[in-house]
């Protein structure tokens, strides 16, 4: 029975994971061990047949990074060049409005504001210690209470949340069963998006790991219908969940085809 298969990434380890830094809907580029788990998982997908006919990208630099060393993966070539660049910068690439991604045709490629990353307001690009320095009374509200704190300039929960659903509701109106949607985002957003997909009325906290992958396949048909075809177990299957298992081992590729230094 052809299901409706969605396959979400997190983004590739980048400066600003390993630094400690809240990059928010700025972005610092790929470390290069972020080139690597992007390129893997890429020749992962390419050995495994799982071929995306629609891909969505976060426009952060730190996701369509990882898109770049992705596609260089799943073709069987190494990136041409680190992501991160000059101080940690992403280097900007110029993107087809369809990726081509042998053996199959070019698959259409859509960046989304929606899958961006948390906006952290004034706390952008910082670590919490200087957070800390700058904003000591906030930040000790944020430490002592569990309760949910404003931070100035920053989206809340609610909206975060309200961009997970359209994401998911523009997925579900715009395909169909049979397709293979391919999802590049972020660890705030993910855990949105996956508690939308599961009909949670709350976001759970997850520790997704750089490339982690969690994928869904439904049956679109039947996704709105009540009664007990909810309860059916044959209909909503959970594949992967976090999975981070293509980093293991590389997978065989072709002679010419060099893993990323």
């Amino acid at each position: 029975m052809p299901t409706l298969k969605l396959m979400l990434v997190r983004h590739g380890q980048s400066v600003g994971n390993t630094e400690g830094r809240m990059e928010g809907q700025i972005s610092t580029g790929l470390t290069p061990l972020g080139e690597q788990q992007a390129w893997r998982l890429g020749q992962h997908l390419a050995a495994t047949g799982w071929q995306p006919t629609q891909i969505y990208c976060s426009p952060l630099g730190r996701a369509t990074a990882t898109l770049a060393a992705l596609v260089a993966g799943f073709g069987g070539s190494s990136p041409a060049a680190s992501a991160a660049g000059a101080g940690g910068q992403p280097q900007p690439v110029d993107f087809p409005a369809a990726v081509p991604l042998p053996p199959g045709p070019a698959v259409p490629l859509a960046f989304s504001d929606d899958l961006k990353e948390y906006d952290a307001g004034i706390f952008t690009g910082l670590t919490w210690a200087e957070a800390r320095d700058r904003t000591p009374d906030l930040c000790h509200r944020l430490e002592t209470s569990l309760d949910w704190q404003p931070i100035p300039q920053a989206e809340t929960l609610a909206q975060g949340s309200a961009r997970a659903q359209r994401f998911v509701d523009h997925l579900l109106s715009h395909h169909r069963n049979g397709d293979r949607i391919l999802v590049l985002s972020h660890h705030w957003i993910l855990q949105h998006i996956v508690a939308r997909l599961l009909g949670c009325d709350r976001a759970w906290g997850l520790p997704i790991d750089n490339t982690a992958c969690f994928e869904f396949w439904l049956d679109h048909n039947r996704w709105n219908r009540p009664g007990l075809d909810r309860l059916n177990t044959e209909l909503w299957q959970i594949k992967r969940f976090n999975d981070t298992r293509h980093q293991l081992t590389a997978p065989a590729v072709k002679t010419e085809a060099a893993p990323p230094k």
